[in-house]
């Protein structure tokens, strides 16, 4: 019988969740998932000065928006918790000894004014610190004697000084590390909190993970983690080190540095259903052609051997066409639910918002371009008299006067506001004229909207607008061109 596949999603609650975490998060769900294994939350909040308060808050409603739906978490419960690491302390505490007496750590009773001199000392050398293993020389009975003084210590990793460390990644293949490179990191600080490189390993072995997914960056010191698996006897987890989301092919996406977090790119319109399909291809390619998966789909279609380890490129502008995609594949009702809470301003005009959201839907890449697209239609703008002449169209400022004014006495006489009664006023207008029907639309167009870009065309906004207004707003067409 084949072991059950547990991963885990460990953030730290930072108050933001980062595209690069949410991706690690999705893997971890499909390695899971597709495999009808259990996929788990931990919070990892040993860095207490990183710490924001409601952010475990943001971690649980991005999970649950994006129906990343755990097994086990601090929320919901498990057999393994406590799931937040800063209620493991006594935990972490008790494993640390156990490593001490396992000769896989050892008590350093160094104070910070000796450290300081250390780092000092390679800084000026142009080197970086690293500890001098001098407390690694203490004997048991000075160990013993210091402890029993109550003197303040951290516990630090102690780390082979010959051979090499080697260990088997699913994305990167066999990575090999000399010992003699790996510092003898603090696993336990003085304060009694665990660092990551400690409280990671204890709990993955605690919670029964088989699969961890990391960044590359850790590539060079899971040894570490994997030399204090090996000193406690435990079997070590499946490693996969996915390549990180850039910015550039030199810069790393960073929130710091303002590149948005899942949370900015839902505020600037964008639907989770798309940010989550477009950040699962950073990374991974699936085995067709095909771009679009619902996360249903996904877990059908997922397999470790599309991860890549080529770095991948943040393209904004890939993830509008695809958000665009996905705002025109959606059915009209869905759609006008979306766009809805962007009619704020047009809301209380009188106009009918379901044939907004018609000619809007397959005009939108991002929901937050719509009311620019549609500012208009509650106030018509100073407008440069400029717009009026188009070349395609054959206008100048003398046609369009001439045929806004004939277009307003023509519409004045319908009887009946429809789409068709207004399109054909003003083509049978047009050819009696003698001209081409974008002669007379376009300047239409402009005098309903001041701008030359809009969702719908003249007889779209005159439908829209209704008769009164649209032959005010030609009157002022008129007047400002006369």
């Amino acid at each position: 019988m084949s072991k059950e596949i547990r991963t885990r999603f460990a953030p730290s609650p930072t108050g933001y969740m980062h595209i690069g975490n949410l991706r690690t998060a999705i893997y971890e769900y499909l390695i899971a998932k597709s495999q009808n294994g259990k996929f788990i939350l931990r919070i990892e909040d040993t860095d207490q000065e990183r710490y924001v308060d409601n952010a475990r808050e943001v971690i649980y409603e991005t999970l649950q928006s994006v129906n990343l739906k755990y097994d086990e978490g601090p929320d919901i419960g498990g057999p393994y918790g406590p799931y937040v690491q800063s209620e493991r302390k006594a935990i972490y505490k008790e494993y640390a000894k156990k490593l001490v007496e396992l000769g896989g750590a050892y008590y350093c009773f160094c104070s910070k004014e000796r450290l300081d001199q250390l780092r000092k000392g390679s800084e000026s050398q142009g080197g970086v610190f690293e500890y001098d293993k001098f407390c690694r020389l203490l004997t048991n009975e000075e160990v013993e004697s210091r402890l029993q003084n109550n003197e303040a210590y951290v516990i630090r990793q102690k780390v082979p000084e010959t051979g090499s460390t080697s260990f088997e990644d699913l994305v990167y293949g066999t990575i090999t590390v000399e010992n003699q490179t790996l510092a003898d990191g603090i696993l336990m600080k003085a304060d009694g909190m665990p660092t990551y490189n400690f409280a990671n390993v204890v709990d993955d072995h605690l919670m029964e993970i088989t699969h961890v997914v990391r960044g590359s960056e850790y590539l060079s010191s899971t040894p570490k983690y994997n030399l204090i698996y090996q000193s406690f006897g435990w079997e070590i987890p499946t490693y996969l080190h996915v390549a990180p989301i850039m910015k550039t092919s030199e810069k790393k996406l960073s929130k710091r540095e303002g590149d948005a977090s899942f949370q900015d790119l839902l505020e600037k319109g964008f639907l989770k259903e798309a940010i989550i399909n477009y950040i699962v291809l950073l990374g991974w390619s699936p085995s067709t052609n095909e771009e679009f998966f619902t996360l249903s789909e996904l877990k059908e279609q997922f397999s470790l051997k599309g991860l890549s380890k080529s770095p991948a490129i943040f393209d904004i502008n890939k993830l509008k066409w695809m958000n665009g995609e996905y705002l025109r594949r959606m059915s009209a009702e869905d759609f006008h639910k979306v766009a809805i809470p962007y009619y704020k301003e047009i809301v209380h005009c009188g106009i009918d918002l379901k044939k907004v959201s018609l000619l809007l839907q397959h005009r939108t890449e991002i929901l937050s371009e719509i009311p620019e697209k549609i500012d208009f239609l509650a106030e018509l703008p100073n407008y440069d008299s400029q717009l009026y002449i188009n070349k395609k169209m054959k206008t100048d400022l003398v046609i369009a006067l001439n045929h806004l004014r004939a277009s307003k006495e023509e519409l004045l006489l319908l009887n009946q506001w429809k789409h068709d009664e207004i399109e054909g006023c003003l083509t049978t207008l047009a050819s009696k004229l003698g001209v081409k029907n974008g002669q007379v639309l376009w300047p239409v167009r402009i005098a309903l909207s001041g701008k030359a870009s809009t969702p719908g065309g003249a007889v779209e906004l005159a439908e829209l607008l209704g008769q009164d207004e649209t032959l005010r707003r030609l009157e002022v067409g008129i007047f400002k061109l006369g």
